[in-house]
């Protein structure tokens, strides 16, 4: 996670709409997609509203596919990426960008590992060639391999270990909510995994998992597809496919038996709960409704839980919504929809669960009235329309649905299935997924809670 946004037909090209349109409330984006001989899927979103450019290079390789014994790889050969080429050497990709009046970005979550620029429509060529000169090779060499680890370390030190509650919400809930070592084992790594990483393991790593036929780029903003089209041949047409090793088996089904852990923190001055089911597997019809489900519980002041256990009941500061790293929409394997909130000292988890508990019976027994759930689906409509209205961003949801779904006009579809949700639908996953079984729960408490009391003086 690294901190740094008429078209002509030719062979191959699926067109699914030729320019913005209308449909009611409903915006339609354009979106032509092919795919080149080399095995790279090209998803292109015409937009001449703005000259400049989306651009996003996603590769179908995440936490869940790294190394046995080589937890934080994924991440870590995420930083790689921007540590140079034999053609161009560190740093020369961050000033063409830069210099030419872009930005750029990656990350790396369970699923894949995208990295995202936004830049004048005139430096889409440069751009272009970059991406394509590290999707050839890497440079290679212990300097830098030594350097990137000492960096992931620090941001594991920053923004975990020094952190009060230290991401306990989105790293420690899934180890014990998910069986399988795909699932459930740290992300960001250890510090003796990251260190045991070698060059072979580098080299290898970028051979099986970063090859054009497991990568798709996506372009958004003031170009035509057919140009768009002919742009990624030029530049990546010549990279020869290679072969990635078949993804292991990691499904898994909904947990039976309620997990319980409780963790001491010596940093936090309150405590803290998350509370985690696991989701419907992407595709299926209880995706968007558990998708709406979630946001009428536990996003925004006017949620269920907000209104029912901070401003009601008063027995949390905060409530806030996750779904693993990503959002209900963007995941491929087994994730999980996480409750995360501080709670007051003179309560308890037990509490917290039993007020969250009735909030969700509420729904599961008498369903939602018509004018709740059509305020919760606006908000979701137009955070999901907001999310993809900038180039950058459009250019990358658009990357990550060709990947993950195998169709880009997914993008189009999705404020279909949010409207089509009903209160019938809601009762129906509340009843399946936001069960006491299928919960993993973390009472995470201020050292200072969990020392024993000193013993009165006889």
């Amino acid at each position: 996670m690294r901190k740094r946004r008429l078209a002509l037909l030719l062979a191959g090209l699926t067109l699914a709409s030729t320019a913005l349109a209308a449909d009611g409330d409903r915006w339609t984006l354009p979106v032509a997609v092919k795919k080149l001989d080399n095995g790279l899927t090209v998803v292109v979103s015409e937009d001449h509203s703005s000259p400049t450019v989306g651009i996003s290079v996603v590769y179908h390789v995440g936490m869940r596919l790294e190394p046995k014994n080589r937890t934080g790889f994924a991440h870590l050969f995420e930083h790689l990426m921007f540590e140079g080429t034999p053609n161009a050497k560190e740093g020369v990709f961050d000033r063409v960008i830069t210099g030419g009046g872009g930005r750029n970005n990656g990350s790396t979550r369970a699923d894949f590992t995208n990295y995202i620029e936004v830049a004048p429509v005139s430096a889409l060529e440069p751009i272009l060639w970059l991406e394509a000169d590290r999707m050839k090779t890497l440079d290679f060499n212990p300097v830098t391999l030594k350097n990137q680890q000492d960096v992931v370390k620090e941001e594991i030190r920053v923004n975990v270990k020094n952190q009060p509650y230290g991401g306990f919400m989105w790293i420690d809930i899934g180890q014990h909510a998910f069986e399988k070592w795909e699932n459930n084992h740290d992300g960001y790594g250890s510090f003796q995994d990251l260190e045991n990483a070698n060059l072979k393991d580098v080299a290898a790593f970028h051979r099986d998992y970063y090859g054009p036929n497991n990568a798709v780029l996506g372009i958004a903003g003031d170009i035509a597809p057919a140009e768009a089209f002919a742009l990624a041949e030029k530049y990546f047409g010549g990279i020869p496919s290679r072969p990635a090793p078949p993804a292991p088996d990691y499904r898994e089904g909904l947990n039976t038996k309620e997990k319980r852990v409780t963790q001491s923190d010596a940093l936090a001055q309150v405590p803290a709960i998350a509370a985690a089911w696991k989701m419907p597997d992407r595709g299926s019809a209880d995706q968007a409704p558990m998708a709406v489900l979630g946001a009428l519980l536990a996003e925004g002041d006017a949620s269920r839980f907000y209104q029912g256990i901070v401003k009601g009941r008063e027995l949390a500061l905060n409530v806030e919504a996750l779904y693993g790293l990503t959002d209900p929409w963007t995941y491929d394997g087994p994730t999980l929809f996480t409750v995360f909130a501080l709670y007051k000292p003179d309560t308890n988890a037990d509490a917290v669960l039993k007020a969250m508990d009735e909030e969700i019976a509420k729904v599961a027994e008498q369903g939602v009235d018509e004018a709740t759930l059509k305020r919760v689906k606006t908000r979701m409509l137009a955070d999901w329309y907001n999310g993809i209205e900038s180039f950058i961003n459009r250019a990358d949801t658009l990357a990550k649905l060709q990947t993950l779904w195998g169709d880009a006009a997914t993008v189009n579809k999705i404020p279909g299935w949010i409207e089509g949700v009903s209160s019938a639908d809601l009762q129906r996953v509340a009843r399946t997924y936001l069960t006491v079984p299928n919960r993993t729960v973390i009472d995470r408490k201020p050292a200072a809670m969990l020392a024993p009391a000193a013993k009165k003086p006889e």
